[in-house]
């Protein structure tokens, strides 16, 4: 019995340190957030958000009889899960603690993302994870298929394989793979998923690709209307939000910008170098790039990551309007627009940083892996070179879950950004020289 009981005042111990250390760095990294000048009117849903669940320790807001469907990557459709009368939240994190903790489960050379998920996996502390009733995990990379496995001990777990190419017989069996997820949900939730309820699905997650369409409208106004590490929080607050709820607050952070538009107010007098950030996803609390980039005098302009405006940047197409044709137009959606590296040609990657790069004024571009991220790594050097065609300069940034790294992140970061300087400087002169 004493054995036992000092078995159990020790876990108690463990998982109060784990708490307390999980909550300081997830408070600090929202005191840098909102100190950070501009922010929009508007903000304080997505912060109160992201401080529920990573400060205060608590589920999402949402009716209690409506069941947690845990997703790990935006290729489970939303609307499946919605149309099943459950509300969807995104569980991948970039939780320091968690990652320490999940670093003595997972292998080395797994990358902190799954880490930082094994790790919750492990202390069971995390609400948002324990209030689950189900969790979807495509598989986009080897790490994945082991988290598939390791969560399936904790909760039902749904596989969905995404295929390495994105042609009709590729396109048909993921369609397949929707009908399977399809059952599933309503298994767990115990709701039917008819064409009603799919319609109504579509419908909630549509309210916020539309607010989230004329979000980047505003984004992409030149001097800018707001910095792109608030837009970053905007963005990992959806996680945890229900769509509607989520359109709702962006909704009003639209109209402040709109104003702001009309008044002529900017986040920064001066003429900030506009930084593109791709690669691995940047995962609250995990903001430290983003933040780094803004506090050396750079503006995050544009955010290709998938825990960014990727998410629900392309909304579904249907041209067959049955139940059939909304599940294919789900998969078309999920697959082929995606500039995911998973994919074995990603020529669609290479079209949307172009895209990017023109709509946004870019001027420089991070390309961010987190360590052991082998997928985004890999396509690091054929970006390199599409970039250096345009002249646009780019620079490769690698990080783990935990500050020892700052510093010299902060030192790259803020040469790369006094280079864009520099390369900008000899165009104000010769615009002064012509007068144009």
């Amino acid at each position: 019995m004493t054995i036992q009981t000092n078995t159990l005042e020790r876990e108690s111990r463990q998982n109060k340190r784990f708490v307390s250390k999980q909550t300081q760095t997830a408070a600090k990294y929202l005191r840098r957030l909102c100190e950070l000048s501009g922010a929009p009117e508007g903000m304080q849903p997505f912060v109160e958000t992201l401080q529920r669940v990573y400060v205060d320790m608590l589920g999402i807001v949402a009716p209690y009889s409506r069941k947690r469907v845990g997703t790990y990557c935006v290729m489970a459709p939303q609307e499946l899960i919605y149309a099943a009368g459950a509300v969807p939240v995104k569980l991948c994190s970039g939780n320091y603690t968690a990652f320490n903790i999940g670093d003595d489960i997972a292998p080395r050379d797994a990358c902190p993302l799954v880490k930082a998920v094994a790790g919750f996996k492990q202390t069971g502390l995390m609400p948002v994870y324990e209030e689950c009733s189900m969790m979807v995990v495509p598989v986009t990379c080897d790490c994945k298929k082991k988290v598939a496995g390791m969560l399936a001990q904790q909760c039902d777990v749904m596989t969905m394989h995404i295929p390495a190419n994105r042609q009709d017989e590729d396109i048909d069996e993921f369609v397949r793979q929707l009908y399977t997820f399809a059952e599933k949900l309503e298994t767990v939730t115990g709701n039917p998923i008819t064409y009603e309820t799919l319609a109504d699905g579509f419908a909630k997650v549509g309210y916020a690709q539309r607010e989230l369409s004329e979000f980047i409208r505003l984004k992409k106004q030149m001097p800018y209307l707001v910095r792109g590490t608030h837009a970053m929080a905007i963005m990992n607050a959806a996680a945890y939000m229900p769509a509607d709820s989520w359109a709702a607050a962006l909704h009003r952070v639209n109209v402040s910008l709109r104003l702001r538009a009309a008044a002529g107010q900017t986040v920064t007098s001066k003429k900030l170098p506009g930084i593109l950030l791709t690669g691995s996803p940047i995962v609250f609390p995990n903001l430290k790039i983003p933040l780094l980039i803004e506090e050396m005098g750079g503006i995050v302009a544009a955010d290709e990551t998938c825990m960014g405006e990727r998410g629900m940047y392309d909304p579904p197409v249907i041209t067959d309007d049955s139940f059939d044709g909304m599940i294919r137009a789900l998969a078309n959606r999920s697959l082929r627009p995606c500039p995911c590296p998973t994919f074995a040609d990603n020529k669609q990657r290479l079209y949307r940083l172009r895209q990017l790069i023109k709509d946004n004024h870019i001027q420089g571009v991070i390309y961010h892996v987190l360590r052991g991220c082998l997928v985004y790594d890999f396509e690091y050097k054929r970006i390199e070179e599409e970039l250096g065609k345009l002249g646009i300069p780019v620079i490769r940034l690698e990080s783990d879950y935990n500050e020892e790294d700052v510093e010299q992140l902060r030192i790259r970061i803020e040469a790369f950004i006094e280079l864009i300087k520099l390369r900008q400087a000899p165009q104000k002169r010769t615009s002064l020289r012509t007068g144009f």
